[in-house]
């Protein structure tokens, strides 16, 4: 699902009264952007760059941590309930690199107790040794991009490592001590069958992780797969492929609790949870964006200097741009994200995190619980099975 939020501003059925300020605001977490990669995938549209043999480790160290100092005045007093190393490939990072930025960052926001701290990283990049020290800093989460364990699809996605390689990083993440990890895996391949995508999909269980990001490759914009497309499966297919797949995992206890996540009980990612429920995080590094609440009702998203080199230049501003939400804005900001969740949210929380009255989404409700796309229940917002599927028409309803 793709959508424009930087369309025009977007009206909402029924009158909006001002905004109220928030007396509490949202958990926050911390995105660590570290964009380089070993080499660049052809379907790829993150912020990624091809790494140089040496990377500049210690500039890019103090270069988050001043990023950070710039960002703590939103933090009003609220510690860290999670932090999420993405790019890129944050496992090219030597953990002494690792080790002085966190302690760089609880430095300068307190960590929750339980605080979730998840790494990226590629099965070309595991060390035994470099993995257990990732450990050791207190990092208790891996995110592995497996993407597929078979040799052509993995070519064909220009991956850097092999079948047996991906194999191999789930056994070394659980003896490197970490015990909760997700596989992340793609279907709707370069003429996929069914049987190949289950099969990738059944290997994945086989290795017995905590959390499956199993999702459809898309063809975006900016990317060598834009530009030079392959031959993607037929959407008959890609549908087989979906309901096929997620009856497999949810036999072997693996709940969907979004759009393409899926966990074992008590193991959604709390770093993802809390983006989807519309919650607060701070983002570092280069590309990184972020969404900041202030007490005065404000709602800020910030985003930073997309370029390394840029980044890494004195002179230059680590902050590219920043956007104060609109109240018409709001509404189709908090359920872009809140309705990708299979349960919702409480209705509550619409209020809670952005300052808006209840009654402003009423129309757009009626209209949506009417074509079946929102459950009739007034505790909650929460898509249907047919409103998951057609999410953009069921965010189309509660636009005028």
């Amino acid at each position: 699902m793709t959508i424009d939020s930087s369309a025009s501003p977007l009206i909402f059925g029924g009158a909006q009264s001002p905004r109220a300020a928030l007396p509490v605001l949202p958990p926050l977490a911390l995105y660590i952007h570290i964009p380089w990669c070993v080499r660049k995938c052809p379907y790829c549209d993150f912020n990624s760059h091809t790494a140089s043999p040496v990377l500049p480790e210690q500039e890019y160290v103090d270069a988050l941590l001043a990023d950070l100092d710039q960002d703590l005045h939103a933090v009003y007093g609220r510690e860290l309930s999670s932090i999420f190393f993405g790019g890129g490939t944050p496992s090219l990072f030597s953990a002494e690199a690792l080790g002085r930025l966190l302690k760089g960052v609880e430095q300068r926001i307190p960590f929750a107790s339980d605080i979730e701290i998840t790494l990226e990283a590629n099965p070309g990049t595991f060390e035994q040794e470099k993995f257990r020290a990732y450990r050791a800093l207190g990092i208790n989460r891996l995110s592995i991009g497996i993407q597929s364990f078979q040799e052509e699809k993995l070519k064909a996605l220009g991956r850097i490592h092999n079948g047996d390689e991906a194999v191999r990083a789930a056994g070394m993440a659980r003896q490197a001590g970490f015990d909760n990890f997700n596989l992340d895996l793609m279907h709707g391949l370069p003429d996929q069958s069914l049987d190949d995508a289950l099969s990738d999909l059944r290997q994945a269980i086989a290795l017995k992780p905590t959390h499956l990001s199993w999702y459809q490759l898309t063809l975006e914009p900016n990317t060598v797969f834009w530009n030079q497309p392959p031959t993607l499966p037929e959407d008959d297919a890609l549908w087989d492929i979906q309901e096929a797949g997620q009856a497999l995992l949810a036999e072997h206890g693996y709940a969907q609790y979004e759009v393409s996540a899926y966990a074992q009980p008590g193991r959604p990612a709390r770093h993802n949870l809390n983006y989807w429920s519309f919650g607060d995080f701070i983002g570092i590094g280069a590309g990184a964006h972020g969404k900041l609440s202030h007490p005065d009702g404000r709602i800020v998203r910030t985003w930073k200097t997309r370029l390394p080199k840029d980044y890494l230049n004195p002179a230059k501003s680590f902050k590219a741009g920043e956007k104060a939400l609109t109240n018409e804005e709001l509404p189709f900001e908090f359920l872009m994200n809140a309705l990708r969740l299979t349960e919702g949210v409480e209705a509550r929380l619409y209020t809670e995190r952005t300052g808006l009255p209840l009654e402003s989404l009423a129309e757009g409700r009626r209209e949506a619980e009417q074509s079946g796309l929102l459950q009739v229940e007034p505790s909650r917002l929460a898509a249907t099975l047919r409103g998951q599927l057609f999410l953009n028409d069921l965010l189309q309803t509660f636009l005028t």
